[in-house]
């Protein structure tokens, strides 16, 4: 993992909604740390520098470092909940990592040679993603930041599913774990909207013209 993101946060001594109201007010999020076999810690966190950390795809898929008042622990982004229409952050949730115990996070899918694939070059067809995010069980050391989908191959008509997917070592799909039922599709090549139509008008105006 290239990235490193150090997150600065206070303890948090009051509770409830009107002390977390407080907080926002002063630009700060709520936040609580959770995990490890230790207590929840009631934390927060500048809401101008989670705002910016939050722009890089890869805070959500890294193990990152809270250092809560000098102390740092490492732990991954686990929830964030937003403000229903203004563009602020409302609260977060964030969970302690043990470099050898397997954790459960969400990651990024990106799609490469999407444009010169076969189905879609050759074809003519165009790409459908059904997901563009997949959570995977790995330890601490092994998560990557995204997983490549490799589009160079695939032909007009063909779906690519979980199973197909190449992955770093040491690192397997959440929902493979639960059996074949659940090997989700996750991109397919197919001809456009209303292209199998024109491609039949065309025909049918073809004959018309012979006879």
């Amino acid at each position: 993992m290239s990235e490193q993101f150090e997150i600065q946060a206070i303890l948090r001594e009051d509770q409830g909604k009107g002390a977390s109201r407080r907080l926002r007010r002063e630009g700060q999020v709520p936040a609580v740390l959770y995990g490890g076999n230790q207590e929840p810690t009631s934390i927060s966190i500048a809401h101008k520098e989670l705002q910016k950390a939050l722009e890089n795809e890869a805070f959500y898929s890294h193990v990152l470092t809270i250092n809560l008042n000098g102390k740092k622990e490492s732990a991954i982004l686990k929830d964030l909940q937003r403000h229903p229409y203004k563009p602020t952050l409302s609260h977060a949730d964030f969970q302690r990592v043990n470099k050898d115990t397997e954790i459960h996070v969400h990651v990024p899918l990106h799609f490469t040679n999407e444009d010169i694939c076969a189905g879609v070059k050759t074809a003519g067809g165009v790409a459908s993603h059904q997901i563009t995010d997949v959570e995977v069980i790995c330890l601490p050391g092994d998560l990557p930041e995204f997983i490549e989908v490799d589009m160079t191959d695939v032909q007009l008509d063909q779906i690519l599913h979980l199973s197909d997917l190449k992955l770093p070592k040491g690192v397997r799909i959440a929902a493979l774990q639960q059996g074949e039922d659940h090997d989700l599709p996750v991109v397919s090549i197919h001809k456009p909207k209303g292209a199998k139509s024109d491609d039949a008008a065309e025909g049918g105006e073809e004959s018309e013209s012979e006879a």
